[in-house]
């Protein structure tokens, strides 16, 4: 049968169709099953189920990026506890009472310091600055060297008084100076870290700037130089008005101060000036302007005491009576030394380590007093200071031997001042007596326990744990036990229990031998005899000098507080600047803080290449 399509054609009709109901049910049961036997794509699903439930997506549109729903979730949900914890921490931290954990206090070198470099302050002599800090001292000294016609020098105004008098002794003074420069280039970080950096180079200066005066710093030779301001003689009951006859404030003197000169023979006072300036200009390396004037006047200086031989106070100088000098050529390695190491000029090196100059200074003698390091004997301290080169730097050839050499002897040194050892004897209360029971024995007890403080650190630094004494081994911690033993005794653990630095404790010298300090400032002048009843009070000297180490006690530790017995009570500029030095090698041990500048002093020295040896001579049958 044949029937019209609605799409056009014929549309054929199977009369197989025209079956019964059920035949036809039994072909949809085929049909049905037929279909099921291959899986539906979704359109086909949705015919059969109808609209379904839509399925969650499983990423997230944030706009510039899609991420992946479960990612997002926990990244939100991380931000969100992180950010509870830390408001609770935060809450915590404010509710809960706070602990301040304050900085450890100082220790008592660094408390001694301070006050140890204030006595300087109280010393000075010239137009004193506004921030002097001293209140009972005000200008001095400000006609020295004026008005001298026919001088080398226009005027001598500044520098320090040397003790408790108002004498200039530029020897000792040049010495104090080139001790507070040596603890200044190998301990810059501690002064630092104490606060006294700046304070300490502005005493430096003070003295280097008037030593400049003292001769023709600009020119390259020189014929004079000047040694001392003011007098002191009260020999055959010299009754004239001077600096230790009469007993007045320094800035009421009104009597005439000589100026005493040397034109030949000044060979020790020139080379320590030397070492002086040119410690001095490694200090104010970064001025340059300033150090170069300062290397200009060592070079100056040290010639003129190379060409001039001879001893400052030989003969009937004055300076023999208070600051004799034993020789000069411990000077020349000492001036040299420095030298060399504010020029890296090697001619200086080739002259201090020929053997001959270090057996003229002593390097082979032994003796009582080798060993001790002072304004008058430079030897024990060069050694160390030549050492330092051959552990850092290690020239070589043909420095080696000699160098060698002051290694030894410095080793040798530092075993003479351990109580294992019987070169110097000690007090019952442990002060080692370097001067053989001689009067005022700390000034060289400071300088040992610098000396053996600076060894030691030498060692660490150049990673050797000790040193030989014989066949014995001793760690560089005994050294620095027995530094440590000299300054505490120093600062009153002495059998006295008195501090011998004014100022420190609660229990120290109140009859200091000291003009300044024993005569009161009240508007009134004392003339030269005026000023005898303070100088015979019993009372208490009324300004107190802060910082002034007196000369100590005898060897039995006892101790007269009598502002008269100057071997007991006088301070020293010498004898200060060796505490100094001591005092800030010490301090800080407790504080990262640093121990040597290894670099510094060697700034100026240019790499050295050691030259080969000589080859052996020819073989001979």
């Amino acid at each position: 049968m044949y029937g019209r399509d609605p799409w056009g054609g014929p549309l054929e009709i199977n009369t197989a169709d025209s079956a019964t109901d059920d035949d036809r049910s039994r072909n949809l049961n085929d049909l049905d099953r037929a279909a099921l036997s291959r899986p539906l794509d979704e359109t086909q699903q949705s015919w059969l189920l109808g609209p379904t439930e839509q399925k969650k997506k499983k990423y997230v549109d944030l706009g510039c990026i899609i991420v992946s729903r479960k990612i997002f979730v926990w990244t939100v949900g991380t931000i969100v506890a992180a950010a509870l914890l830390a408001g609770f921490i935060t809450l915590i931290v404010k509710t809960v009472p706070r602990h301040h954990h304050k900085n450890p206090p100082p220790d008592n070198y660094t408390l001694a310091l301070h006050k140890a470099l204030k006595f300087f302050n109280a010393q000075k002599s010239g137009r004193l600055p506004k921030h002097n800090n001293v209140s009972w001292r005000g200008n001095s000294g400000l006609q020295d060297g004026r008005g001298e016609t026919g001088s080398f020098y226009k005027d001598l105004v500044g520098g320090y008084y040397d003790a408790g008098d108002a004498i200039k002794f530029n020897f000792p003074m040049a010495y104090a100076m080139t001790m507070l420069s040596w603890s200044v280039i190998e301990y810059s970080a501690k002064y630092e870290a104490a606060g006294e950096l700046v304070h300490v180079k502005e005493l430096i200066k003070w003295g280097t700037d008037y030593f400049l005066k003292t001769f023709n710093s600009t020119a390259d030779s020189i014929d004079d130089l000047v040694s001392q301001v003011g007098s002191g003689n009260t020999d055959d009951g010299n009754t004239d008005p001077n600096d230790h006859y009469c007993w007045m404030r320094p800035e009421d003197m009104d009597y005439k101060r000589p100026v005493t000169t040397c034109n030949g023979g000044c060979s020790d006072l020139a080379a320590e000036m030397a070492a002086a300036l040119a410690s001095a200009s490694i200090v104010f390396k970064d001025n340059k302007e300033y150090s170069k004037k300062l290397v200009h006047g060592a070079k100056t200086v040290y010639q003129f005491g190379r060409t001039r031989r001879g001893r400052y106070s030989a003969g009937t100088a004055e300076s023999a009576k208070f600051y004799n000098s034993s020789m000069y050529w411990d000077e020349f390695i000492w001036g040299g030394a420095w030298l060399y190491y504010a020029t890296g000029n090697v001619t200086y090196l080739n002259l201090i380590t020929q053997p001959t100059m270090a057996k003229h200074a002593g390097a082979f003698w032994g003796g009582p007093y080798y060993g001790v390091f002072s304004w008058d004997n430079k030897l024990a301290g060069a050694q160390l200071l030549l050492s330092r080169l051959r552990l850092f730097l290690s020239p070589g050839y043909p420095y080696e031997e000699i160098l060698r050499t002051f290694h030894n002897q410095t080793s040798i040194v530092m075993c003479s001042y351990l109580p294992y050892f019987n070169k110097f004897n000690r007090t019952k209360g442990g002060l080692l007596e370097l001067n053989h029971g001689d009067p005022q024995p700390l000034q060289y007890s400071a300088n040992a326990a610098f000396l053996a403080t600076l060894y030691s650190d030498y060692l660490d630094a150049a990673d050797t744990p000790g040193w030989y004494c014989g066949p014995n081994f001793y760690s560089t911690n005994v050294l620095r036990d027995f530094a440590r033993s000299q300054i505490d005794y120093i600062l009153g653990k002495n059998p006295r229990k008195m501090s011998y630095v004014v100022g420190f404790g609660t229990k120290y010298p109140k009859h200091v031998h000291h003009r300044g300090a024993s005569i009161p400032k009240n508007k009134v002048k004392y003339n030269c005899k005026g000023g005898w009843k303070w100088r015979d009070s019993k009372k208490p000297n009324p300004n107190t000098i802060e910082g002034a180490m007196v000369a100590g006690p005898d060897k039995r530790d006892g101790f007269r507080d009598v502002r008269m017995n100057y071997n007991y009570t006088e301070p020293t500029l010498a004898g200060n600047a060796g505490l100094v030095a001591a005092l800030v090698a010490l301090s800080g041990e407790e504080e990262a803080t640093g121990k040597i500048d290894k670099n510094t002093i060697f700034s100026a020295v240019p790499p050295l290449f050691p030259t080969p040896p000589p080859p052996p001579a020819p073989w001979k049958p």
